[in-house]
Formats: C-alpha cells, sequence, structure tokens
C-alpha cells in the first residue's frame, strides 16, 4: 500500500516532470523562432530601401556627379560569358571576389556599374550576425540597411547551391558572397552579405561570388571582434568601410 507520503513524492515528481516536458517545448520552439529571425534580418535589405536612389559618392563623401540613374537596372554592358573581380579595399583588409557572369550576368553588371560610378567607395559594412547565421552585410552608402541604388535586379543561379532541406535551406559555403533583398523575388539592389562561415539559409539570395583567402580570413577576424554592445546582430564592434570598390573582367 501506498503511503501518503510516497503519493506525495510521486505527484510532486510527475509535476516536475510536466515543468521540464513544457519548458524543454519552450526552449525548442524559441530556438526555431530565433533561427527564422536571425536568417531574415541578417540578410534582408530594410523594408522600402531599394524603393529609392541614394545616388553613388565621391572620395569626399559627397554625391557624384555620375551617380546612378534611378530609373532603372544599367544597361547591360559586361561580357555575358566572362569572368569577373571585384576588389574590395577596406580598412580591415583587402578582399577580392571573383563573379561569373556567365550564372549571375544582371548581378555581375550591376556591381561593375555601381563601382565604376564609386558608389561602394566610402561606405560602412552596416551589419554583422554571429549567432545561427554568418554574415557581413555591405553595400548600403547610408550605413543603415536602408539604401539602395534605386533600382532593382533579377534574383539568379538560385539553384546552384543544391537542393533544399527538410528546414526548407541550403547551405551558404563559408566565402560565398551573396545579394540581400526585401524578402521578395527579384528586390536585390546593392546590398550584399559576406559568408565567414558555413550558414543555412532559404535559397532565396543570388550567390554572385566568391572570397578569396584573404578577404576570407578579414572578414573572420572582424567577426572574432563580435558585435556593438555584445549583440549577436548589429554594427560591427570593429566598424569595416569600403574604401574603394574596383570591377574589372579577368
Amino acid at each position: 500500500m501506498v503511503s501518503s507520503e510516497q503519493r506525495r513524492r510521486q505527484l510532486a515528481r510527475e509535476k516536475f516532470e510536466r515543468q521540464q516536458q513544457r519548458r524543454e517545448a519552450a526552449r525548442r520552439k524559441a530556438r526555431r523562432r530565433n533561427t527564422i529571425i536571425a536568417a531574415t534580418l541578417a540578410v534582408v535589405v530594410a523594408a522600402g530601401g531599394v524603393a529609392f536612389a541614394t545616388g553613388a559618392f565621391s572620395g569626399d563623401g559627397k554625391k557624384s556627379d555620375s551617380a546612378p540613374d534611378p530609373s532603372s537596372e544599367p544597361k547591360m554592358t559586361v561580357d555575358a560569358k566572362a569572368k569577373y573581380a571585384m576588389a574590395l579595399k577596406t580598412n580591415a583588409g583587402d578582399i577580392k571576389i571573383t563573379m561569373d557572369a556567365a550564372k549571375t550576368p544582371h548581378t555581375v553588371n550591376s556591381f561593375k556599374y555601381l563601382a565604376d560610378k564609386k558608389y561602394f567607395d566610402n561606405t560602412k559594412c552596416h551589419r554583422l550576425t554571429t549567432q545561427n547565421i554568418y554574415v557581413l552585410q555591405c553595400g548600403d552608402p547610408k550605413g543603415t540597411g536602408s539604401g539602395g541604388p534605386g533600382y532593382t535586379i533579377p534574383d539568379e543561379d538560385l539553384t546552384s547551391l543544391g537542393k533544399a532541406g527538410a528546414d526548407s535551406t541550403v547551405t551558404y559555403r563559408a566565402g560565398t558572397v551573396a545579394m540581400a533583398n526585401t524578402g521578395q523575388p527579384h528586390t536585390g539592389g546593392s546590398q550584399f552579405f559576406l559568408v565567414y562561415k558555413d550558414t543555412k539559409l532559404p535559397p532565396s539570395y543570388t550567390p554572385f561570388g566568391t572570397m578569396d583567402a584573404v578577404g576570407l580570413k578579414a572578414v573572420q577576424d572582424v567577426a572574432k571582434e563580435g558585435v556593438e554592445g555584445g549583440a549577436t546582430d548589429g554594427a560591427p564592434k570593429k566598424a569595416v568601410t569600403i574604401q574603394k570598390a574596383a570591377v574589372t573582367k579577368e
């Protein structure tokens, strides 16, 4: 026969186990939610960011007389059969990005157009993410995540990273450079992100380039310093400025 004290202990144990199960379920739900939120925040252009022109900037921070035309995507001028290199000179180190115009002609063409206009010169990489996804986001002259060239370009080469898994994501390998967007198809502008550690994301972001080993290490060194205020998503603690960008045919 079970004593009242044994019964009391059994009920207490069952209550504790139920509490633990509820807490674990809540933790799993929170982890899934945080992963989705982090993935969205890190690579998405702020709402409305591609709806207006910010213009290009000259070396002294003033708007250039040769600002991009905000009315439409630039005329195609790159050789769609060639490979190009984008050289980013930054205060954190030089980053060379190889780009294949055969796979992403609109994206390569846009970057060459903007780089020729000095659009990226003296701009900050405004966002670093160090949890769940691992990227440094750049390409906004405003430095806020809301800037863009005033036109959008189509998504390209979205199947090159393989078929999405059960979690609807693919792996963007360390060294990959891809376009940020508003979360809707074909809304890329000038913002892009540098992947410094293998990252799982939906196959919604055009992978248009690959960093060289020196550039990847430079971004990884920035990531090691963390985010301002000890956060996991925000301005990098070690401020990164693209001092000059140039795109050339290889």
